[in-house]
Parts: C-alpha cells; structure tokens; sequence
C-alpha cells in the first residue's frame, strides 16, 4: 500500500486517466472528488464487497441448479 500525505485541494494521478482529488477535510472525515472515465467503475469498498456476495450466491445457485440438471 502507497500512503501519501495530501492537503485540501491537492490531488493524485493514478494511471494518466484517474485523479483523486482532496475536496474537504472535517475532523476524521474526509471527501474526496474522483474523475475518471466512465469504462472504470468505481464504488465504496462496503458497496464493492456486497455486490462481490451477492455475484458469488447467484454463481452459486446457478451452479447448483446446473448440477441438479446433470444427476437427473
């Protein structure tokens, strides 16, 4: 893991097509402003790992449902 040092209004480049920028910093809080192009999805990491959960249980199901097809 990189860790930078980063004030209010400075920005990283990750890529040439991705920058992060600082927007505000309050207390323990800190919001940042991302551009990108839209072909890079990008997502809180919370929301990330729900929607990984929710990818493995259909994959799951699916290949449940297909190995029933196949011992019938």
């Amino acid at each position: 893991m990189l860790a930078l040092s980063r004030k209010k209004d400075e920005a990283v480049i990750i890529n040439n097509d991705i920058e992060i920028t600082i927007i505000e910093i309050k207390g323990d809080h800190v919001k940042l402003g991302i551009t990108a192009p839209k072909s890079v999805p990008i997502y809180r990491k919370e929301v990330y790992l729900q929607i990984q959960e929710a990818n493995q249980e259909s994959v799951d199901v699916q290949g449940m449902e297909a190995l029933k097809k196949l011992l019938k």
